[in-house]
Formats: C-alpha cells, sequence, structure tokens
C-alpha cells in the first residue's frame, strides 16, 4: 500500500508542478489551463484508485433502463466507441475496466471509478467552457467541446453501459447461487 501512496504523492506533486509552470507561461486566465486541469484530474484519479475510488454523485449512481435500451446507446454509436477503446492503444489508459477472469463485484467498482473520474472532469472543464463561450473564443470552445463528447461524455456512457450489463449479470447470479462475494483482496 505505501507504494501506491508514494506513487499518488509523486503523480499530485508533478502535477502541481507543471499546473505552476504552465500558468506561469499561459497566465491564470488561459483557457488551456481548465484543460490541463481535466487532465491532470484524470491522472490523479488513476494513480489514487488503488487507494481510493471515486464514486457517482448519489442522486447519478444508478444505471437507468433507458441508459441500457439498445436504441439509445446504439443511435449514438456508444458500442462502436467501446470497439475503439478495446481495439486501439487507447486500452492502455485503464486495462483494469476490461472483464477478463476477475472478480464480477470488484470489476463493476472499477467501472464506476473510471466512469466518476470522467463525470468530475467533465465538471472541472466546464467553467472553461462557459468562459470562452462568454468571451467569444468559439474555436476553443468548439475544441473544448469536442474534447468534451470523446474525452469523457461518450466514455462515461460507455462505461455506464457496461456497468449496467454487468449488474444485470450480476443480479442473474445472485438469484440463482447467493450474493457474489468479492474474492480478490484490495
Amino acid at each position: 500500500m505505501w507504494k501506491h501512496v508514494l506513487l499518488l504523492l509523486a503523480t499530485v506533486a508533478a502535477f502541481a508542478v507543471s499546473l505552476v509552470m504552465l500558468q506561469q507561461v499561459l497566465g491564470p486566465g488561459s483557457p488551456w489551463m481548465g484543460l490541463m486541469v481535466m487532465l491532470c484530474l484524470l491522472g490523479t484519479a488513476r494513480f489514487a484508485d488503488p487507494i481510493c475510488q471515486l464514486r457517482m454523485p448519489w442522486a447519478l449512481r444508478a444505471v437507468r433502463p433507458w441508459e441500457l435500451n439498445g436504441d439509445f446507446s446504439e443511435r449514438l454509436l456508444v458500442p462502436q466507441f467501446g470497439g475503439l477503446l478495446r481495439t486501439t492503444p487507447l486500452r492502455l489508459l485503464n486495462p483494469e475496466v476490461y472483464v477478463s477472469r476477475r472478480d464480477p463485484v470488484r470489476l463493476v467498482r472499477q467501472l464506476e471509478a473510471a466512469e466518476a473520474s470522467h463525470f468530475w472532469a467533465t465538471l472541472v472543464l466546464i467553467p472553461w467552457q462557459v468562459w470562452c463561450a462568454i468571451s467569444g473564443r468559439w474555436g476553443i470552445f468548439a475544441l473544448f467541446l469536442v474534447i468534451q463528447l470523446l474525452g469523457n461524455i461518450y466514455p462515461i456512457l460507455h462505461l455506464r453501459l457496461a456497468r449496467g450489463r454487468l449488474e444485470r449479470v450480476i443480479r442473474r447470479q445472485q438469484t440463482r447461487t447467493g450474493p457474489v462475494v468479492a474474492t480478490t483482496a484490495r
């Protein structure tokens, strides 16, 4: 555990120094600071994962039936986005969320933690997007919108779809065999 703590502290320190240096170059009012803060949050959440996993806000935690509906996800091409993630090096950004012979309860927690990190990253970038819109920086606003969609919204939709499907499988197993208990120690 102490290795994870040291790695997290080193990561936070490196991100803090990077943000200070970037602020000195770009200035505190630069919209690019928002993008860096978002990326630092995602990186910090990834390194913090073995110690403390982010959670979705209570009101948003449950996957709704319409999110699992094939029409909704198919129209938005969420399964195709998931296929892109699985078949490219993007898979290496968070290999913990892929199905293998691992404990399904632990995998659901990993999926929710990844989803939560993208949720909070989305919220972090929104003020800079609003500022770009108010100040008339429409090119940067449009770029940030694309980054939000491809870097946060689509990953959230894909992770919710995967988590909802896996939770459904776990519920089926529980009705047949009793509670599914995490077998892997953290």
